[in-house]
């Protein structure tokens, strides 16, 4: 969901501003879209840390084959934390970048950008804080969206085959849910490759930036976030895909959704509802003739498409 959020809404304003050289929305895109990109790496690096604590306990589990399916309120307080964390730990964005204009001396069209900046207006303790955060920003960025996801991930796969074992693997489960066991970790490997290659050029750029290059022209660095921005939603378009793909209970789930909004979806859907249809004929008119009330009603829940 938070990468369909910045596909529908970060990638337009990017396009428009790269093509018009105006910034739609004014000020407010230039605080909301780094904040919602941003927001996006937190989400993606503590789900893949929270899938990876779950894999593990999947793993070790003395009971693995009559383990409870966790019940939904215990996982929306999950996402809750998840998304409440990711957020919170991305407002310093909305305080760091502002709206700057740019006249061009050859033909003097004025040329809107964002910069990051901090306002002067802001209160002195809350301004030295958002300097800070400036300052350490790049750093920051290189060890919790980048290392921490991809450190987690693979600590947490060598650990589960470390503690586990082959021999216990073959003995607590079965064919099929080893399997499914398998599947689910090539996911959750495969989510953790496409994040760190798509945030992999940007902590490059940050560092080389900073240290190697200090005398980089505007247009270079504005190439350069340009690129990173289009890795991002490069990142957010490939993960669902990747999800539905690999993951084939969610797979199923998302089809079985489509085939409820679409009429005539799934194998042999005409004749199952054509059955459906005489069933239902034959109850109504056996049920004419008794004069005495059904105690229960007829099985209504059998009709409809298989969803």
């Amino acid at each position: 969901f938070w990468d369909f959020l910045i596909l529908f809404f970060c990638l337009p304003v990017v396009i428009f501003n790269e093509i018009t050289k105006k910034r739609l929305l004014g000020d407010v895109s230039c605080r909301i879209v780094p904040f919602m990109e941003v927001s996006s790496l937190g989400v993606t690096t503590f789900s893949l840390c929270a899938l990876g604590i779950d894999r593990f306990h999947a793993a070790t589990s003395p009971q693995a084959s009559t383990r409870p399916i966790e019940q939904c309120q215990s996982i929306i307080a999950k996402l809750a934390v998840i998304w409440v964390g990711s957020m919170t730990l991305s407002v310093p964005e909305i305080l760091l970048w502002q709206l700057a204009r740019d006249t061009s001396p050859v033909s003097g069209v004025v040329t809107e950008f964002c910069t990051m900046k901090p306002s002067s207006n802001l209160p002195e303790s809350i301004y030295s804080l958002v300097l800070t955060y400036q300052n350490a920003r790049m750093w920051w960025y290189f060890g919790c969206y980048f290392c921490l996801p991809v450190l987690f991930t693979v600590s947490c796969q060598l650990v589960t085959r470390r503690v586990r074992g082959p021999d216990k693997k073959s003995e607590s489960r079965g064919a099929k849910q080893g399997q499914g066991e398998g599947h689910l970790n090539c996911t959750i490997i495969a989510l953790t490759a496409i994040y760190g290659l798509c945030t992999t050029p940007e902590n490059v750029c940050n560092i080389v930036v900073a240290y190697m290059s200090p005398d980089v022209s505007k247009q270079t660095l504005d190439l350069l976030n340009l690129i990173n921005q289009f890795f991002l939603f490069f990142k957010c378009s490939v993960t669902p895909v990747l999800l539905l793909c690999l993951c084939r209970p969610l797979g199923q789930a998302f089809m079985d959704c489509c085939c409820c909004c679409c009429e005539g979806c799934g194998p042999d859907s005409s004749s199952s509802e054509s059955s459906a249809d005489s069933k239902l004929k034959t109850e109504m008119s056996s049920s004419i003739f008794f004069d005495k009330p059904r105690e229960t009603p007829p099985p209504l829940l059998a009709l409809g498409t298989p969803c």
